[in-house]
């Protein structure tokens, strides 16, 4: 049974655009919008079944890319973002009126994935960003109340529109960070 993802995903990927870069997001508000600007293409484009990201109402699966954190830039109301949790590793900023994720970024000079942020491209009204590529921590909707019967038609369904489930990262992005870690164990060691 076909089981929807997300809104950008559930009739299908639509291709990367050669060439795109970048464009502005904007937050769920009718009045006064954050505007984030993009100004690169983004990578490693998925869908994500973790709790800690933000999914539009009725997605079982957040969209999340990444882009140098050169390339993102708060460009209206930088007044109505706060972070959701601090202690958190990636720091999501969020508006503060209707609870959108305008970008998430990594604070800790250590982190394997510091200098990237994680964005919504799905915020934006241009056309061709990075399109998803996999997705992650597919398990974790379970945490988020979808039923632990209904994993096969999830899994069966990001299969169908090319999406390979992990209940990780993808394997590329898993030796990036493994990669990060040996690197530094060698200059500490």
């Amino acid at each position: 049974m076909k089981v929807l993802i997300h809104p950008q995903v559930d009739n299908g990927i639509v291709a990367s655009l050669e060439g795109f870069s970048g464009g502005t997001l904007a937050c769920q508000c009718q009045h006064n919008p954050v505007e984030v600007s993009v100004t690169a293409q983004t990578a490693h484009n998925h869908v994500c079944g973790c709790s800690k990201c933000w999914k539009p109402d009725g997605a079982l699966f957040a969209q999340i890319a990444v882009v140098s954190r050169d390339n993102v830039q708060v460009a209206k109301n930088a007044d109505k973002l706060a972070i959701v949790d601090e202690s958190a590793a990636i720091q999501r900023h969020a508006c503060k009126e209707c609870g959108t994720h305008m970008y998430g970024r990594i604070e800790n000079t250590g982190h394997p994935f510091y200098g990237l942020d994680f964005v919504h491209t799905e915020l934006s009204s241009q056309q061709g960003w990075s399109q998803p590529e996999f997705a992650a921590f597919v398990s974790s909707i379970i945490e988020a109340g979808a039923a632990p019967e209904s994993m096969a038609d999830v899994r069966q369904t990001l299969k169908d529109l090319g999406l390979e489930p992990y209940d990780c990262l993808s394997p590329v992005l898993m030796d990036a960070i493994a990669a990060h870690i040996a690197t530094h164990s060698e200059k500490s060691a």
